[in-house]
This record gives structure tokens, sequence and C-alpha cells, in this order.
């Protein structure tokens, strides 16, 4: 399995999710930076990705839409403020409407993914903060932990193909 552990942790204002893989971190940090390959693993089986706009720079802005089975979309958007590529990435991920435009009704979260070498491949640690309790609390009852689970198992399969 691709993910070790998902773990929330209420106190620190954080969720953690830890996943390893038979590649290296360039090949990892290649499903990251291209937006097809990141389509096809960033939502869950049931919820797939479209990257309209995908700019994995300082600064750099995406807009994507996941797709429900009954035809719902649930936009988001990303603010890049951080790359080290291959080695991390840091940005805000939010929720926004159908124009890609910010949704400020609902919770921003600031990720840091690092992804480190290791003996067999690759151990990637996202690490997302949240600005209160309560906000955590919301995306956690979406299904946030479940949902990234789901989307980052999908990861292993794209790697074989690098």
């Amino acid at each position: 399995m691709t993910v070790l552990s998902t773990t929330p942790d209420p106190e620190s204002l954080t969720f953690t999710i830890v996943a390893e893989f038979a590649a290296p971190p360039a090949a990892v940090w290649r499903l990251w930076a291209d937006p097809r390959r990141l389509e096809r693993w960033w939502g869950p089986p049931t919820w797939p990705a479209t990257f309209a706009e995908h700019d994995l720079a300082v600064g750099g802005r995406s807009h994507y839409w996941m797709t429900g089975p009954e035809g719902r979309e649930a936009h988001g958007w990303w603010h890049v403020t951080a790359v080290d590529e291959p080695r991390s990435l840091e940005f805000e991920d939010g929720f926004a409407h159908p124009d890609g435009t910010r949704d400020d009704a609902m919770p921003v979260t600031r990720t840091r993914v690092d992804l480190e070498a290791t003996d067999e491949g690759c151990r990637m640690t996202g690490v997302s903060r949240f600005a209160n309790a309560e906000q955590m609390q919301q995306l956690v009852e979406m299904g946030m932990a479940e949902g990234m689970r789901l989307a980052m198992d999908q990861m292993d399969d794209l790697l074989v193909a690098v």
C-alpha cells in the first residue's frame, strides 16, 4: 500500500499523510509537476480531477475541479509559495467558485510536501496546516483523510509508467 499513515492532530492544527513509493523522488515530483499526471491521482477514484491551470513555480497558481459520480463539480485552487525541485513544495489550497476565483466562505490549508529518497525509493510526507480547529474539523468531516488516502493510493500505478 502506498499510504502508510494519516494523522490529524487537533492540538497543532495539522493533518499529516505519509506514503512510500518504489520510485525515486524525481519520478514522484513529476506526478506533482505535470498537470496531466496530477489529475490522474489528485482526486479520489470517484471524484477525478481536471486541472485547467497549473503553474508549479513560486507565485504560481492552479485551478482545478473534481467531478463526482453524479456530475457535481467541486472547484479548488492552489497558490504555490515554495518550490525546491524535486525535494519539496509548499502551497495554499482552497475551494473555488466555478470561474476559479477563491471561495472565501471555505477553509484554506497551507500544505508542505517533502520527498525524501529511501533505500526502496521515496517517502512522501505531506503536512496540511489549518487556521483554526473549526476549519480543521469541517474538512475532516467532509472526508479529507479518506479522500487523500484514496487519491494517493493511485500514485503507484502512475509511477510504473514514469
